[in-house]
């Protein structure tokens, strides 16, 4: 059956022209960096979080609050705070939370590695768009992490 769709080579020449390839596997190795969202990078343990909401540094935006925090590893992890002031109803908690995480995993190159990134809701009712949430994403986090780095410089001088 697949073979009578219009996009599968074996049934549209046309297909393989286009770059589509004609095995998944057979794609090039040396192609962009993996941008799948792992479970090391995610913040998963509530002492973790319960670290980054002690000793990190905030910074906010109009869609969230952003907290960053060292974690001592090469990665860095997202963690999602979406609470019922956000949207009451849980489809709507699930939707801002796959917005944000998708916002992370696209724009995750463009952050600075070995941090844990806490993603708050800020107002209710938000409705993020990926683009506009990633640019505020990358934004807030160079902002906290700068100062997260200020600290300790002014710590490390004392």
């Amino acid at each position: 059956m697949a073979s009578d769709s219009p996009l599968h080579p074996a049934s549209n020449p046309a297909a393989s022209s286009r770059g589509l390839a004609e095995d998944p596997s057979a794609a090039s190795a040396e192609s962009k960096p993996s941008l799948r969202y792992r479970r090391a990078n995610r913040v998963v343990s509530g002492g973790h979080f319960g670290r980054a909401y002690q000793q990190g540094n905030r910074a906010r935006g109009k869609l969230m609050t952003v907290v960053v925090v060292a974690n001592g590893l090469d990665v860095t992890r997202l963690g999602l705070s979406i609470g019922k002031r956000v949207w009451r109803d849980a489809v709507g908690r699930n939707r801002v939370r796959r917005v944000f995480r998708e916002a992370f995993r696209v724009s995750l190159p463009e952050l600075p590695t070995g941090v844990d990134v806490v993603l708050i809701g800020s107002m209710p009712r938000i409705e993020p768009n990926l683009h506009d949430t990633a640019a505020e994403l990358v934004h807030l986090v160079h902002k906290a992490h700068g100062r997260y780095l200020e600290k300790i410089a002014a710590q490390g001088a004392e």
